[in-house]
């Protein structure tokens, strides 16, 4: 999985990133030149995968993992190859989400915070840039067709196109339009940023923390949010837990920004945890809800889809309530899936293949 944090010039996006990441990426009060952005992967905690662990006695556990990924200040036309180098708009282009950051805090020289209008702005220009591409391709069917090359495919994009070119033009928020599996399908190689999940996530000053509920309600009537005192959790963030924890309760903070995003980060994408173990290795993967046996094959390795004859499945729940394989099996508790079996979150899989 990977998450972008996009956000305007000052709006404490590295603050956000060191926080999250533990990162000590330098923090500006100001925008500069940077155009690359950082990057960071970090391991996403889960207690099934330490039982497990314990379990198994495996050599090697690995969790499954997020991408980080902190852009330079979007400015107007940013996001369309202006000021972003190509590699920095490529990353944008293939996260799996955008976090848009906002500013809930004051800055010397600058106007007050205006979060929703933020939000507007970051839309409004991401937009944009979807619709430079929209048009740049239909140019070149056009072109395409009018040396006589017409297919039915390249009929289906030009239509699928044509209809996203109206909802960006008439200003339409990001998300949604719903497309139906082939139209998706058709456009996927875009990579279009409004067909992305959106979360907003609100920076707010330690003093504003918390203290406007109306603001948040007004924020998660457009995007799922969470509100972060981005300044005071990146200080947190380079503490032992322990203290970490106990600052955290006197400032009304549930858990940790890593801890709250990612789980945001799931929900909206649709995101399950599936598992393998062993004795050599007991691992944790991403699969989206509503994928199959033979998607999760395909997440550990290509070879496993391509040569797929069954998975083997067990639940986590069902092998701590066991013990062991040996009393599930005793149990009936394990089951051979075919290619379309839906995973399910907590299952533990063995791929049956051959190649």
């Amino acid at each position: 999985m990977k998450i972008g944090l996009i956000g305007l010039p000052n709006t404490g996006k590295t603050t956000i990133f060191n926080a999250l990441t533990q990162q000590e990426a330098e923090v500006t009060p100001y925008a500069g030149a940077r155009t690359e952005p950082h990057i960071a992967v970090i391991e996403v905690a889960d207690p099934r995968l330490d039982r497990l662990t314990d379990l198994y006695h495996p050599r090697k556990t690995v969790s499954a993992s997020v991408n980080f990924i902190d852009f330079a200040g979007l400015s107007d036309g940013a996001a369309d190859d202006g000021s972003f180098s190509a590699n920095a708009t490529a990353l944008m282009r293939n996260t799996d989400a955008l976090a848009l950051v906002l500013r809930h805090f004051p800055l010397p020289g600058m106007p007050s915070p205006d979060p929703v209008r933020e939000l507007g702005r970051l839309e409004e220009e991401l937009a944009l840039s979807d619709l430079i591409l929209v048009e740049n391709r239909l140019e070149r069917i056009e072109h395409q067709l009018g040396r006589g090359r017409r297919t039915r495919e390249i009929e289906q994009e030009q239509a699928t196109l044509k209809m996203l070119h109206e909802h960006l033009s008439n200003g339409l928020p990001p998300g949604e339009l719903e497309l139906s599996p082939d139209a998706a399908k058709l456009v996927r190689g875009f990579r279009l940023f409004s067909l992305k999940p959106y979360l907003a996530v609100l920076n707010s000053d330690e003093s504003l923390f918390g203290r406007d509920p109306e603001l948040t309600a007004e924020i998660r009537s457009r995007r799922p949010v969470l509100e972060f005192a981005g300044k005071f959790e990146m200080e947190l963030s380079r503490l032992e837990e322990a203290d970490a924890a106990l600052f955290r309760e006197d400032m009304g903070i549930p858990a940790a920004a890593r801890d709250r995003l990612l789980r945001l980060a799931y929900m909206t994408l649709g995101y399950i945890s599936f598992f393998t173990v062993g004795q050599d290795e007991v691992r944790a993967w991403n699969l989206h809800h509503g994928d199959t046996a033979l998607d999760a094959a395909a997440v550990i390795h290509s070879d496993l889809a391509r040569g797929f004859i069954r998975a083997e499945r067990f639940s986590y729940d069902d092998i701590i309530a066991c013990g062991s394989e040996k009393a599930l099996k005793e149990k009936g508790r394990i089951s051979l899936e075919g290619k379309e079996y839906t995973v399910s979150d907590g299952d533990i899989l063995n791929i049956r293949f051959s190649v």
